[in-house]
């Protein structure tokens, strides 16, 4: 077995078979660009994570990307887009082995928001959501940062904290291209309010809102809360622009409306999924389809078509959505209930838009194909010995080159990720 980890460079930061044939993948391009109306740029640069569940050193997930200049590379071309200095990828997908914690981390990056978006309503007692690495020192404290667009000015957001109280937490901004402060706070420091935190001038009456903001609440969370408008803002970019499910969120405006505006891409996808509906109608909410049998014939949806089909209606609503809101998707096991043609179809929504985001985990090696992904859009996830979870990404593989078979070199265990079965092994 030949392994490239010995070979493996880190990515340096720098700013700088598909199921759509071509001529309909360049009208559908068309179309997703014409649906697209939120221009300004809300999305994410990089996140760190450490001591979260099965992470336990800090792992990275980059967002910007490479400065590949490979022939496979610059075909790829859809996969990125640029915002000032900053280039950046649509996608991106996460491998590894079961148990390996690649869930572990949308599940973290979850776990953290959900803390920005509701830890003004902790009490005395509780606990926030998630475990810290179970095999780790007590004392090491868990650690959220995230770096992200907003209004086209890159934010720098963290935390730190045990599982029961707050400890650390800053927010800077880069208002005219340099890093400028608007809080900052250290429960560690001596003293009260005053010494623990420091702030700017960015929001208004700040020492009001620490004085509301117990151990178990973070600043951003009360602040928001208390009607302070950057914090609103910070507060509306993670309540909004992220999403982790595609099943139960909805679209931001009327259904019949949605449903009427994005008609021709809803439909492709229930034909892609071999169904025989050639025809859907909707009314106060209510929709009703019309089968290739009988074109005359309504069916009811919610009645009378099958659980699969009603499945991918949900989905594809949410996946539009995000599409044409330029907003960041989180999907573990993104193939579930899905066919594969289908993933691909959703990958290729995400690649003929504008500034979305999909972040992905999955076992389909299908996908391993550098005629679809470029090399820093693929990472892995490995079990190190004391069974914590390493992230890395294809492109700190200095050796392996694009034309080379991805599918089989994964399979093969050369980007370690994969399960080590013994095959004469006998149960």
């Amino acid at each position: 077995m030949i392994s490239y980890s010995e070979n493996r460079v880190r990515k340096r930061s720098l700013p700088t078979k598909n199921i759509i044939e071509k001529w309909d993948k360049f009208k559908f391009k068309c179309y997703i660009c014409k649906i697209i109306t939120n221009l300004t740029f809300r999305m994410i640069l990089e996140i760190n994570l450490t001591n979260f569940f099965s992470i336990n050193e800090k792992i990275v997930l980059d967002l910007q990307a490479a400065n590949l200049q490979t022939k496979e590379a610059r075909l790829l071309i859809d996969n990125t887009f640029t915002v000032g200095k900053e280039h950046l990828l649509k996608s991106v997908a996460i491998y590894g082995a079961n148990a390996s914690g690649k869930s572990n981390i949308i599940k973290a990056v979850k776990a953290a928001v959900d803390m920005i978006l509701n830890s003004h309503n902790f009490n005395e007692g509780d606990s926030f959501g998630f475990k810290p690495f179970k095999f780790g020192d007590d004392h090491i404290p868990s650690e959220f940062y995230i770096r992200f667009l907003l209004n086209d000015v890159e934010h720098e957001y963290s935390f730190s904290c045990t599982k029961d109280a707050i400890i650390s937490e800053s927010l800077y901004y880069y208002p005219k291209g340099r890093k400028a402060l608007i809080f900052s706070r250290d429960e560690r420091k001596e003293g009260g309010k005053k010494e623990k935190y420091e702030f700017t001038s960015v929001i208004r009456r700040p020492l009001d809102v620490a004085s509301n903001t117990s151990a178990k609440t973070l600043f951003i969370s009360r602040a928001s809360q208390m009607d302070r408008e950057k914090a609103k803002e910070i507060y509306r970019w993670f309540n909004e622009q992220i999403v982790f499910s595609y099943r139960g969120a909805s679209p931001t405006i009327g259904i019949d409306r949605f449903v009427g505006d994005h008609r021709d891409a809803i439909l492709r996808v229930l034909k892609a999924a071999d169904s025989d509906i050639v025809e859907f109608s909707v009314k106060d909410g209510l929709l009703t389809t019309f089968h290739r049998r009988n074109p005359l014939l309504p069916f009811d949806f919610n009645t009378e078509e099958s659980e699969g089909t009603k499945i991918l209606f949900k989905i594809m609503l949410t996946v539009i959505d995000v599409v044409k809101n330029n907003k960041v998707m989180f999907l573990d096991e993104v193939e579930t209930s899905l066919h594969t043609r289908l993933v691909e179809y959703i990958i290729n929504l995400f690649h003929s838009g504008k500034s979305a985001q999909l972040i992905f985990t999955t076992h389909n090696t299908h996908l391993l194909d550098m005629t679809r992904f470029r090399k820093d859009q693929i990472f892995f996830v490995n079990k190190r010995e004391d069974g914590s979870s390493d992230l890395y990404s294809l492109y700190d593989y200095k050796d392996f080159r694009e034309k080379m078979d991805l599918e089989k070199a994964y399979l093969q265990g050369r980007f370690d990720a994969v399960p080590y079965i013994n095959e004469f092994e006998k149960l």
